[in-house]
């Protein structure tokens, strides 16, 4: 049975939390990069970020190659006893989707799902960086600025992450959505006004996925708006 600490990272201890926080990562991206979502919220919200294989201390386990397979992989791991908001980033707001489909058809309405940086399901882009060779997966990377500079000047370091960062890239690129039934819980599409990657129009059609509340918050900001918006975000998912 897979052990469930090796996907979900509890970075503070929340005794009696009101509702539970699951963070998902974008492409190369790693639990870490929620250790602030957790500062901020707990202990009043039992913050969790999911660690992919692949990265950081699972580098030595192979790395999920779709969407649906990290959602399939999730969902039996998850605590279930809480109200639980679901949020995620770009590659994770896809997986963060289809983690909620999969549990509503188990009838559990998530409380809110929030989804940052990515277009919705039903918005189709013909998208090939997975496919590039590695200068040109790294500049493609460079260019969102959503990676600590020194990394790209350390040879090994890129050298290792390179295989999971196309993985991520591919499983992200390759996704297409199933339709199905709208899912019930209220979903929350956050983007960046200059993003790349994601027009509003694109933000905006994740209204079509729920039944429930649906918002649109759109910050000034590429790929990463995240980083300038901290606490305007942390407001939004404590809410």
């Amino acid at each position: 049975m897979t052990d469930p600490t090796s996907w979900l990272r509890r970075f503070r201890p929340a005794p009696d939390p009101a509702a539970r926080l699951l963070c998902l990562p974008h492409a190369g991206g790693a639990a870490s990069y929620y250790l602030p979502v957790s500062r901020a919220l707990t202990p009043a919200i039992d913050v969790l970020a999911v660690q992919y294989p692949g990265r950081q201390d699972r580098h030595a386990e192979p790395p999920v190659d779709s969407v649906e397979g990290l959602a399939d992989q999730l969902v039996p791991l998850l605590d279930l006893d809480l109200p639980l908001r679901i949020f995620g980033h770009s590659l994770g707001a896809s997986v963060a989707f289809e983690v909620a489909r999969r549990l509503e058809a188990r009838g559990v309405v998530p409380a809110a799902l929030f989804v940052s940086g990515r277009r919705a399901p039903s918005r189709d882009r013909e998208e090939t960086v997975h496919l590039l060779d590695d200068d040109g997966l790294l500049a493609e990377v460079k260019s969102l600025a959503g990676t600590d500079a020194a990394v790209f000047d350390d040879p090994e370091l890129v050298r290792m992450v390179l295989p999971t960062l196309r993985n991520d890239y591919r499983a992200a690129e390759t996704y297409r959505w199933t339709p199905g039934p709208p899912l019930t819980c209220p979903v929350h599409a956050l983007t960046g006004d200059a993003d790349p990657r994601v027009t509003v129009e694109e933000a905006g059609a994740w209204e079509e996925h729920t039944s429930g509340k649906f918002t649109l918050t759109t910050f000034t900001g590429g790929h990463f708006y995240l980083t300038d918006h901290l606490p305007a975000i942390f407001n939004l998912l404590a809410e």
